[in-house]
C-alpha cells in the first residue's frame, strides 16, 4: 500500500512546463467565466460585428465583391475580432500575457513529433469523413426525416463552400501567396491565441488539462459552422490543445494549424474544388479500402502519441 501511495504522489508531483507558473497567477474573475467571455465575446465580435461590417461594405452579394478586398477584410476581421480581444482579455483578467498564452520557445524534438502527428492525423480524419458521409447517405435513403435534414444541411454547406471557394481561388503566384496568408497563416495565429491560449488556459485553472483541451476543442469545432466536419474539427482542436499543454508553447499548435490549412490549400490547387470541398462519398468510393486506410493511419497516429508522451515524460524526469 505504501508503494502505491508513493507512486500516486510521484504522479501528482510530476507536472508539465507551465503548471507551477500558472499557480502563481491570480485571475481577476473566475477563470471559467473568463473563458466563456472569450468564447461568446469572440463569437459576437467576429461573426456578428464582423459579418455586419462585411455586409455594410460589400453588400449581401459576396459573389460580385472584389475578392482581394474581401480577403483583406477577412484578415482584418481575424486580427481585430479574434487576436486582439484574446490578448486584451488575457491582459485584463490575468495580467501575464506571456504565461497565459504560452509565448514560449518549444522543444524541437517535441515539435518534430507533433508535426509528424499532424501528417498522420489529417488523412485519418479525411478517411473518417468519407466513412461518416457514406453512412449518412445510406440513412438518408432509408429515412425521410434524415433525408430532409440532410438536404437542409447540404444547402447551408453549399453557401459556406461557395464563400470558401471564392476566397481560395487563385490565378497567379502573388494571389496564391495571399490565399495562403488568408486561409492558413492568419487563422493559425489568431485562432490559436484565442482557443489554445486564452480560452484553454482559462479552463486549466479549474479543470484537468485533458478536459480543458476537450472543451476548448468542442467550441473550436462548433465555431467553424462546418456541420459535416464538426467531429474532425473537434479532433484537430483537441490535438492542438494537447500540443499546447504538452509543450507549453503556443507556437506548436500554431504551426500544426498552419500545416493543416496549408495542406488544404495545396490540395485545392492540385485536385480542384469539386474533390476538396465535396462532402459526398459517392462515385468510386470503396468503403472497405477507406476503412482499411482509416485504421492504418489510426495505428500510426496512436504510435506517434505514445512517442510524444514517452519523450515528454522522460524530458520532465530529466529536468524536474
Amino acid at each position: 500500500m505504501e508503494e502505491i501511495d508513493k507512486d500516486k504522489e510521484q504522479e501528482e508531483n510530476q507536472s508539465l512546463p507551465g503548471d507551477e507558473e500558472i499557480k502563481k497567477i491570480t485571475p481577476r474573475i473566475h477563470p471559467i467565466g473568463a473563458a466563456f467571455i472569450g468564447l461568446f465575446g469572440g463569437f459576437f465580435l467576429y461573426q456578428v460585428i464582423g459579418g455586419t461590417l462585411t455586409a455594410a461594405v460589400f453588400g449581401f452579394d459576396l459573389d460580385n465583391a472584389p475578392i482581394n478586398s474581401l480577403r483583406l477584410m477577412t484578415i482584418a476581421g481575424q486580427i481585430l475580432f479574434i487576436l486582439v480581444p484574446a490578448l486584451l482579455f488575457t491582459q485584463f483578467f490575468y495580467k501575464d500575457v506571456t504565461e497565459i498564452i504560452r509565448f514560449n520557445k518549444p522543444n524541437w524534438i517535441e515539435l518534430l513529433l507533433f508535426v509528424i502527428g499532424i501528417f498522420t492525423l489529417t488523412p485519418l480524419l479525411q478517411s473518417y469523413l468519407y466513412i461518416q458521409n457514406f453512412f449518412i447517405e445510406l440513412l438518408a435513403d432509408k429515412f425521410y426525416f434524415i433525408k430532409d435534414l440532410k438536404e437542409l444541411v447540404d444547402s447551408f454547406n453549399k453557401l459556406i463552400e461557395k464563400t470558401y471557394g471564392n476566397l481560395i481561388k487563385s490565378d497567379s503566384i502573388p494571389e496564391g501567396i495571399l490565399v495562403v496568408i488568408v486561409i492558413a497563416l492568419i487563422p493559425a495565429i489568431c485562432e490559436e491565441v484565442m482557443f489554445r491560449g486564452y480560452i484553454q488556459r482559462s479552463f486549466e485553472f479549474k479543470l484537468k488539462p485533458v478536459l480543458a483541451a476537450f472543451i476548448s476543442a468542442v467550441f473550436f469545432g462548433l465555431y467553424h459552422f462546418n456541420i459535416y466536419g464538426t467531429i474532425p474539427l473537434i479532433a484537430l482542436g483537441f490535438y492542438f490543445g494537447f500540443a499546447a499543454y504538452t509543450t507549453n508553447s503556443i507556437f506548436v499548435p500554431m504551426l500544426l494549424h498552419f500545416i493543416n490549412n496549408f495542406t488544404a490549400v495545396m490540395l485545392y490547387f492540385i485536385v480542384g474544388e469539386d474533390e476538396l470541398l465535396s462532402t459526398n462519398a459517392s462515385g468510386d468510393f470503396q468503403l472497405g479500402s477507406t476503412v482499411t486506410i482509416f485504421f492504418i493511419f489510426l495505428a500510426l497516429f496512436a504510435g506517434i502519441i505514445i512517442l510524444i508522451k514517452y519523450y515528454s515524460k522522460r524530458r520532465q524526469s530529466a529536468f524536474g
